[in-house]
């Protein structure tokens, strides 16, 4: 009897328990998480940045959780491998985040990640943040780590309080944060290559990095970051840079020929990669009855 499949929860376990580090790209959409899977990545990291300009909005903390999540499960639906997601604030107190992880758990989510800013919240590098105090942060870990049904879902704790207050205190927080039933620190924008170098060092847990092209934080090699220690690297802004850069390019071209380009990725191609072939299969499945003992019939053109 074939074994069941592992649970994006467990799956993502198992790949954390295996040596080196994983590496995530983030997806807003359902193209992007497949395109990520397509590649060969064995996790998918749900940026929240993407999803608010899906909406129309920067990252300013103006989706909702409910938006987020339908988003998040969208994209747990679209693949195979496990996907993390952004969860913001956990959108309120500690009730609110223990009704996030139950909405993110029930559509396939393996894990998700709770910050430290104050409501609204704001991408992590940009500046003017809030960060609320330790005990009331840590109240939110507590919750989420209870709110689990499945002990595999992967609870990320996050802190902003190294833009806010300083490098020491955001290594403080991250250890408290395990302490409160965290599985994973994400340590947000140290700002010196010394400083990301200290993270693996000093947290006493399993460290995410957050590689940003343009943020505060330098951008290390990806083989470096596993190097130092890393368990996880997310690069949330991978394809929605490129995507505006993409679609400004062919824009203007348009523009300025008044001629439709040439494309990249033939009509086809464009289908199948989002799952053609897989509902050309159904659809020839179900055209012929089955016989009377089960089996398929033979069409008259066979």
């Amino acid at each position: 009897m074939a074994s069941s499949p592992l649970s994006a929860p467990a799956g993502l376990r198992a790949l954390l328990r295996q040596d080196g580090m994983i590496v995530a790209p983030g997806a807003y959409d359902c193209i992007g998480a497949r395109v990520i899977e397509q590649a060969g990545f064995a996790a998918v990291y749900m940026t929240g940045a993407g999803t608010a300009a899906t909406l129309g909005y920067p990252d300013y903390g103006l989706i909702t959780m409910s938006e987020m999540a339908e988003n998040a499960g969208r994209l747990a639906a679209a693949v195979r491998v496990p996907v993390i997601a952004d969860a913001d604030t956990g959108y309120g107190n500690e009730l609110n985040v223990t009704r996030t992880v139950r909405e993110y758990e029930k559509r396939g989510l393996a894990g998700l990640h709770i910050e430290d800013q104050g409501f609204p919240k704001k991408c992590g590098h940009l500046d003017d943040k809030v960060v609320i105090p330790l005990d009331d942060y840590l109240a939110k870990i507590r919750a989420a780590a209870a709110a689990r049904t499945d002990p595999d879902f992967l609870l990320i704790a996050r802190t902003d309080a190294r833009a806010v207050i300083d490098f020491a205190e955001a290594v403080r927080r991250m250890n408290a944060a395990f302490e409160a039933g965290a599985d994973m620190a994400f340590l947000e924008a140290p700002q010196t290559r010394e400083e990301v170098e200290a993270v693996p060092r000093l947290v006493k847990g399993p460290c995410l990095l957050n590689v940003v092209s343009g943020g505060k934080t330098p951008v290390l090699d990806l083989a470096d970051a596993e190097r130092l220690g890393f368990k996880l690297a997310i690069l949330p802004g991978i394809l929605f840079q490129t995507a505006l850069a993409a679609f400004d390019a062919v824009l203007a071209e348009t523009k300025a020929t008044r001629r439709h380009p040439d494309m990249k990725v033939s009509l086809r191609e464009k289908f199948r990669r989002v799952g053609a072939e897989e509902w050309d299969a159904l659809r020839d499945r179900f055209k012929t009855p089955p016989a009377a003992d089960g089996t398929t019939r033979r069409s008259a053109a066979e």
